[in-house]
This record gives structure tokens, C-alpha cells and sequence, in this order.
């Protein structure tokens, strides 16, 4: 039987992870949240930033996991509106289209991870398991 909570022991994970996903591929938000939840974690998914922003749920999570690309305001400027007003969330990017320079600008706005598309599941939980710990 797997542990839940990405690898943690049940008593040090919180009670309830929410990482909230965005991206604009909704196969991919799909997929994603399919993965949390065989690790115990309830994903909230989102197909733009702005839609995050309209629904306010960006204050409910544990995690963020924003595509930097996205059709509207970019994953990087959603967070750095959102610790403007005055989330400490961490956050971890993810992108398709990776870029020196885009990786430095992910680094730069404070993330706790930074994973390329195409990435292996095992990527996802070891970086949502530093977020937990």
C-alpha cells in the first residue's frame, strides 16, 4: 500500500493538501490531478490565471503548480500579483517551452521548483514533497 502525501509519513503531512494546478491543456489538468489524488492530495485545477483570480481559491492552497505559459496572464505574473497581496504559498513552475532566461525569471519570483513538460511523476512528488515537509 502506498503512503500518501508523496512519500511523507502520514503523521508529518498536513491534513489536507491542496495544490492548486494551472494550465491551459485540460487533458493535462486532468491528468494531473488524477496523479494527486493517488498521493492523497486534492487538487484544485484551473484552466486560466484569471480564473484562479475570479474564484479566490488561490488562498486555500498549500501549493501552487502554474504553467508559465499560459493564453492570458503568465503563470510568473500570477504569482508575483499574488504574493503582492500578501501570499507566502510556495510555488512550483512547470513549462514546455524552456528558456534560460525564463528559468532564471522562475528563480527570481521565488520558486520551489522548476520542472520542464514532459516531466516523470516521480519529478512532480519529489518537488511536492519539499513543499510538504
Amino acid at each position: 500500500m502506498g503512503t500518501p502525501y508523496i512519500g511523507l509519513d502520514t503523521d508529518m503531512a498536513p491534513k489536507s493538501a491542496i495544490v492548486i494546478v494551472v494550465d491551459d491543456d485540460a487533458s493535462f489538468l486532468k491528468g494531473v490531478a488524477r496523479l494527486l489524488a493517488l498521493d492523497g492530495i486534492e487538487a484544485g485545477t484551473f484552466s486560466s490565471a484569471e480564473a484562479l483570480i475570479e474564484s479566490g481559491r488561490a488562498q486555500t492552497a498549500t501549493c501552487l503548480l502554474l504553467d508559465i505559459n499560459l493564453g492570458g496572464i503568465s503563470g510568473i505574473e500570477l504569482y508575483r500579483r499574488l504574493t503582492a497581496s500578501g501570499s507566502k504559498c510556495p510555488v512550483i513552475f512547470m513549462t514546455a517551452n524552456d528558456h534560460v532566461a525564463t528559468r532564471h525569471e522562475a528563480v527570481d519570483a521565488g520558486c520551489v521548483a522548476y520542472l520542464r513538460k514532459p516531466f516523470a511523476r516521480q519529478t512532480l512528488r519529489d518537488a511536492i514533497a519539499r513543499v510538504l515537509a
